[in-house]
C-alpha cells in the first residue's frame, strides 16, 4: 500500500510540474513504451558481465602483485634481512581486497562512482527514473547491477591508490642500497608493470561501459525528449549533487548578465581587425597548428592511460592489447590472388578469409581458408571449383605500415569429388611464404593489406608454380 501512495505521489508531481509544459502522465507513459522491451535484459547482462570480468581480472592482478612483493622481500633478505621482514599489515589488506571482489555484498542502494563520469551518470539516473515511474520493476535490478559495477569501480580505484603506495614504499626503501642484485631490481620492475597494467585494465572496463549498444542509445533519446526526465536529471543526477543547479536552470532567466556569443564574436573581429589585412589567416594557421597538438596529446593520453586523468607514466613501452578483451584483440580478413597461364589475364582466383589475433602491438598471428575458383580464358569464361587450401600467418612490424609477413600453407588444387580425396596427404601441395606487407587505413575500421611475398618450395611444386605472390585483401580491427 506504502509503496502504491509513493508511486501515485510521483505521477502526481509529475504531472503538476509538467502539465504546464503541455505534456501529460499519458504521454510519458506512452513514450515510455516506446523504450525497447529488450532494454532492461541487455544492460543487465552487460553490467553483469563487465561486474564479473572486472572481479576476475582484479582478483588475478592482486594475487600476482602479492607473489612479486613477496618475492622483493625474499631477495632483499640476502641484502638486509631487518629491512625484508614481512608486514603482515600489508598482507590483510591483499587479501581483504581479494575477499571484496569475491564477495557478493547485500543491497547497496544508490552508489556513486569516486571519479565522475557523464555516461554512467545518464545510465544511473535514467534507471532510476523509470524505476520511479513504475517501469513493471523492470528496471529495479539493472539498477541494482549497475550500482553493484559502480561499487566494483570504487575498490578498483581503492586498490590502485594501495598499490601506488606500495610502490613508492618500496622505491624508497630500496633507495637506500646502493648496490642492490640484478634480479632485485627486475622483480620490482616487474611490479610496477603489473600495477601499470591493473590500472589500464580498469580503464579498459569503464571504457565498456561507456561504449553504448543500440538499444541503449535509443533508450537514452526516447528519455531525454521527456522534460520530466530533463528535470530528473537535474534534480538527481550526481553531477547535481556536486554542484548545485539554480532553480531556473536552462531557463533563459539564468542566462541574465552573461556575454552572449555574438558579442564575443563581435570583441574577436574587433581584436582581429586591429592586426592587419594578414591577421584572419595567421590566427586560422595558429588554430589549426594547436587543434593539431591537442589531437597529437590526446592520442598518446588515451594510449598511455585510457583517457583518464590519473595517469601513471610508464618507464617502458606498454603493450596496449594486454589489457583488451579477447574478442577485441581478433582480426577478420579477406583477400584474393590472382594466378595466369601464358596469357595476360586471369585464368584463377584464390580467395580467403583469415581470422588473426594481436599479439602485442607489433604482431600478430592468425589462420585462414582459402578456395581457388577457375575463371576460363579470354574466348570462353567458364567459371570452375579448383580447390581449397589452409593457411597461417605471422605479421611483425618492422617500421611505420610495413611488416614482415611470413606464413605455410597446404593447397589441394583439384576439383573436390570426395571428402576422402582430402585424407591423401601428397594431393596437397605445401608453400613457405615470407615477405612484405603494407597496410594502409581505408576507414575507422577497416585496413587495406597489400602483399608480396616469396614461396620457398615453389620449385618443389610439379608442375613448377609461381614463386612470387601478389595479394590485395582488407582488414576489420
Amino acid at each position: 500500500m506504502n509503496a502504491l501512495l509513493k508511486y501515485l505521489f510521483f505521477l502526481f508531481s509529475i504531472g503538476l510540474a509538467f502539465n504546464c509544459a503541455g505534456q501529460s502522465i499519458d504521454s510519458i507513459g506512452g513514450a515510455i513504451q516506446n523504450i525497447p522491451s529488450k532494454y532492461y535484459s541487455k544492460v543487465q547482462k552487460k553490467y553483469s558481465a563487465i561486474d564479473n570480468n572486472l572481479s576476475k581480472k582484479s582478483i588475478k592482478y592482486l594475487e600476482k602483485l602479492q607473489k612479486q612483493e613477496d618475492r622483493i622481500n625474499r631477495k632483499l633478505s640476502s641484502v638486509d634481512s631487518l629491512s625484508a621482514r614481512v608486514n603482515e599489515a600489508v598482507a590483510k589488506k591483499y587479501e581483504s581486497f581479494i575477499q571484496e571482489f569475491k564477495q557478493k555484498k547485500d543491497k547497496l542502494g544508490k552508489v556513486n562512482l569516486n571519479e565522475y563520469n557523464s555516461y554512467i551518470d545518464t545510465l544511473s539516473t535514467s534507471l532510476s527514473f523509470l524505476k520511479k515511474l513504475g517501469s513493471d520493476g523492470k528496471a529495479a535490478l539493472p539498477l541494482e547491477k549497475l550500482d553493484e559495477l559502480k561499487d566494483k569501480f570504487n575498490q578498483a580505484a581503492k586498490v590502485n591508490e594501495f598499490i601506488t603506495e606500495r610502490k613508492d614504499q618500496i622505491q624508497q626503501l630500496l633507495s637506500k642500497y646502493t648496490k642492490l642484485p640484478g634480479s632485485l631490481t627486475r622483480q620490482f620492475d616487474k611490479m610496477r608493470k603489473t600495477a601499470y597494467y591493473y590500472k589500464t585494465q580498469a580503464n579498459e572496463f569503464k571504457s565498456m561501459l561507456k561504449d553504448p549498444k543500440k538499444i541503449e542509445e535509443t533508450a537514452v533519446k526516447v528519455l531525454n525528449k521527456i522534460p520530466a526526465f530533463q528535470k530528473f536529471m537535474k534534480e538527481n543526477s550526481q553531477l547535481a549533487s556536486l554542484f548545485g543547479l539554480p532553480e531556473n536552470y536552462g531557463t533563459p532567466a539564468s542566462l541574465a548578465g552573461l556575454q552572449t556569443r555574438a558579442s564575443v564574436q563581435n570583441l574577436i573581429q574587433q581584436r582581429i581587425a586591429s592586426g592587419g589585412p594578414n591577421a584572419m589567416a595567421q590566427v586560422r594557421q595558429n588554430l589549426s597548428e594547436a587543434q593539431g597538438q591537442l589531437s597529437k596529446l590526446k592520442d598518446k593520453l588515451n594510449k598511455l592511460g585510457g583517457g583518464s586523468g590519473d595517469l601513471d607514466m610508464p618507464d617502458f613501452k606498454p603493450n596496449t592489447q594486454k589489457t583488451k578483451p579477447f574478442l577485441k584483440r581478433l582480426e577478420y580478413g579477406a583477400n584474393v590472388q590472382f594466378s595466369k597461364n601464358n596469357q595476360w589475364v586471369p585464368s584463377a582466383a584464390n580467395v580467403a578469409l583469415t581470422l588473426g589475433y594481436k599479439i602485442n602491438d607489433k604482431s600478430s598471428a592468425g589462420i585462414g581458408v582459402s578456395y581457388s575458383v577457375g575463371l576460363g580464358t579470354i574466348q570462353h569464361i567458364e567459371i570452375t571449383s579448383q580447390g581449397i587450401g589452409l593457411r597461417s600467418y605471422l605479421d611483425w612490424k618492422i617500421k611505420k605500415s610495413f611488416y614482415a609477413s611470413g606464413g605455410y600453407e597446404m593447397n589441394y588444387n583439384s576439383a573436390i569429388k570426395n571428402i576422402e580425396e582430402l585424407k591423401n596427404e601428397s594431393a596437397w601441395q605445401r608453400s613457405a611464404l615470407l615477405g612484405i606487407s603494407k597496410k594502409y587505413k581505408i576507414t575507422k575500421k577497416v585496413i587495406g593489406n597489400l602483399q608480396m611475398l616469396y614461396d620457398f618450395l615453389a620449385y618443389k611444386h610439379r608442375p613448377v608454380s609461381q614463386p612470387f605472390l601478389f595479394r590485395v585483401g582488407y582488414n576489420l580491427k
